[in-house]
């Protein structure tokens, strides 16, 4: 990516579109839900306020861990300063992205224009990018022990996009699960072991007919693995433990905010085992975001809401709940990388 890609693809307008989607989808399921009775039922002491200062928190401790994790993968080059720079901006890429593209690219520019080297850039967006995906691999096994498949998957509602999860979830969430197992495989033969295989494997593959137009950027993606792998191995073992706490916290902390906010029209505690279903379904919930092919996941996103966690919020306040989380786990990303660009391109432009 050079630099006028990168500029287009960071170009403040592009926050229009999904601002726009996520509050009209938003907009419309209040209007269509929304129950009065339902909001002047709620309990308004002081337990609702600390709840919801818990929830926005979690988002506080999620950037904290991811910044903390920068840090470690570039073996603390970056300063505080850009650490936080590079990650709100990697958050605004993703935020303005469709969830299926993603901002890797995008950060693999950032982290080359911070450190000033291809190989170390690509290796520490691919190592984090593995770390996340191994969150996912080992936590949701975990899970599966805690939490019995039909309360799991028993999702209450009556959408057309519930019929779809209740009869088929089970299956979309294998095919998820199994995809992210398969690339984490892919990615950790590749890093640590063989590389070339990898790219003489995605060569073969994309020389075929149907895959044919997109040879090159396998072979693309071939040399960037090997480039990451030399750039890797090596690393101690203390390295990994660092980089992999930050990523439980960070990934915990996020999933936290639902859990938390779910607290405030209560007003009080929830039981164990119900944080950790909910835990639980926002796992679910990942994976169909996944393929979302908005920016974001905007308007996707406040609709999985509704429907996997619809049985913990009165069914008058759920929309509005759902846009609550959104509020807090997403739109900031989109004003604060617009905020933190001028001011990274000045720095790093600058020089």
């Amino acid at each position: 990516m050079d630099q006028d890609k990168f500029l287009r693809a960071l170009r403040p307008s592009r926050i229009i579109y999904p601002i726009l989607l996520g509050l009209g989808v938003a907009g419309f399921m209040i209007y269509d839900d929304f129950e009065l009775n339902a909001l002047l039922s709620i309990n308004w002491t002081w337990h609702a306020g600390i709840w919801a200062i818990v929830a926005i928190s979690m988002m506080l401790f999620r950037d904290a861990a991811y910044i903390y994790r920068i840090k470690v993968l570039t073996s603390d080059e970056l300063s505080w300063k850009q650490s936080f720079q590079v990650i709100m901006l990697w958050e605004f890429a993703s935020a303005i992205t469709p969830s299926i593209v993603g901002g890797s690219a995008v950060a693999v520019y950032i982290v080359h224009k911070e450190l000033n080297n291809v190989g170390k850039s690509t290796a520490i967006v691919m190592a984090s990018s593995l770390l996340d995906e191994l969150f996912y691999v080992f936590m949701v096994p975990i899970l599966y022990l805690l939490i019995s498949k039909g309360v799991l998957f028993s999702i209450q509602g009556s959408s057309a996009l519930h019929e779809l999860t209740h009869g088929y979830g089970i299956y979309m969430f294998g095919f998820g699960y199994l995809f992210i197992v398969t690339y984490s495989v892919i990615i950790l033969y590749a890093l640590f072991y063989n590389p070339r295989v990898i790219k003489w494997t995605f060569i073969k593959v994309f020389s075929l007919p149907f895959f044919r137009k997109w040879r090159t950027a396998a072979a693309k993606a071939g040399d960037d693995l090997i480039i990451a792998s030399k750039e890797i191995k090596g690393k101690k073992k203390r390295f990994w433990v660092k980089a992999g706490f930050a990523t439980f916290v960070s990934w915990t902390a996020r999933f936290w905010v639902v859990n938390f906010l779910i607290l405030v029209p209560l007003g009080a505690g929830i039981a164990f085992s119900d944080h950790i279903l909910i835990y639980g379904r926002q796992l679910l919930m990942w994976v169909i975001m996944l393929v979302s092919p908005t920016p974001g996941g905007a308007g996707f996103a406040e609709v999985a809401f509704t429907v996997f966690l619809s049985e913990f919020i009165d069914k008058g306040l759920i929309s509005s709940m759902a846009v609550m989380w959104r509020l807090i786990s997403y739109f900031p990303y989109l004003f604060i990388g617009i905020a933190v660009l001028p001011i990274w391109i000045k720095r790093v432009y600058g020089k």
